[in-house]
């Protein structure tokens, strides 16, 4: 069975991000935030599907059925952050104003000289990752992902433009597991998206927002192999040019006794759901999350 999100078409075009990335680099942020109104009001009324998923989702997290004006938000705040990847990965840092909370964990589990995996989600802003990244002389950062979502994210990359490199290490190869434990031996950050994974990986049924979801354990397993120190990343859209970066310790493998990948797990969801109900609007994940298979 294929999983949910994977049957989705995406809706983003090469032509339509080079586009954006005219109208961003060209014209500047603030009008292409203006035409972000216009966009984002089309997929509003068009994309029947996401806009009942953004519904349900929000239902969920504000504890209540949600208003037009609030998916309208939804729709507008993952608008804005699409928008704004054109500038980070142009490393245009002085654009916005970036918070950073966990730094001191974050430097905690590089102290030894390994490595860190983090654990982030469909939540804000990976991109943002970048900016205290390029600050920190040395610290290297690869985003690991399966082929076709690195080949996605390459024609992205492609369609914005040169500046907008990303180092990416692709699963499913058979030295895919090598070359990450060489990377965090060298000291770097890999970065994995931990609440989407393939139909054939295991998964763990997990209660995420008052009602239970599937959630991949190949993260925790592959955190386990690699014996390495895990922390919680998200990078939340606080509107206008602000973000909040944020690191939380969640499981050393390295250590003895070893955590168990489900009690990592747990510990990672706990995080999740907390950044969602503090900032409900980052969650980009347009489709029915909790129906059977769609996180497996």
């Amino acid at each position: 069975m294929t999983a949910a999100w994977r049957a989705r078409p995406e809706r983003s075009h090469r032509q339509i991000l080079r586009l954006m990335r005219w109208i961003a680099l060209a014209l500047g942020r603030g009008v292409a935030r203006a035409v972000l109104h216009p966009i984002t009001a089309y997929y509003l009324a068009l994309a029947p599907r996401e806009r009942r998923a953004s519904g349900a989702y929000l239902a969920r997290v504000l504890g209540r059925p949600s208003t037009l004006a609030e998916r309208y938000r939804h729709f507008h705040s993952f608008a804005a952050t699409i928008l704004d990847r054109v500038y980070l990965l142009d490393e245009r840092f002085e654009q916005f104003d970036i918070e950073v909370h966990g730094e001191d964990a974050l430097r905690a589990a590089l102290a030894p000289g390994r490595g860190a995996l983090l654990l982030g989600a469909h939540l804000g802003s990976f991109e943002a990752l970048r900016a205290p990244g390029r600050r920190a002389t040395g610290l290297r950062i690869a985003m690991v992902m399966y082929e076709d979502n690195a080949r996605m994210l390459n024609e992205t990359l492609a369609a914005l433009g040169p500046a907008a490199r990303q180092d990416v290490i692709t699963l499913g190869r058979v030295d895919a597991m090598l070359r990450v434990r060489d990377f965090l031996e060298g000291g770097g950050i890999a970065g994995v998206l931990a609440d989407r994974a393939l139909a054939e990986g295991g998964a763990s049924s997990v209660p995420f927002l008052g009602t239970p979801a599937r959630f991949p354990l190949g993260p925790m397993r592959m955190a386990a192999m690699l014996r390495c120190r895990t922390l919680f990343m998200a990078g939340l859209y606080l509107g206008g040019r602000r973000y909040a970066l944020h690191f939380e310790p969640l499981a050393d493998f390295g250590a003895t006794p070893r955590p168990r990948p489900e009690a990592a797990l747990a510990a990672y969801v706990a995080c999740l759901e907390r950044h969602c109900r503090a900032a409900p609007f980052n969650w980009f994940n347009f489709y029915d999350f909790w129906a059977d298979g769609a996180a497996a």
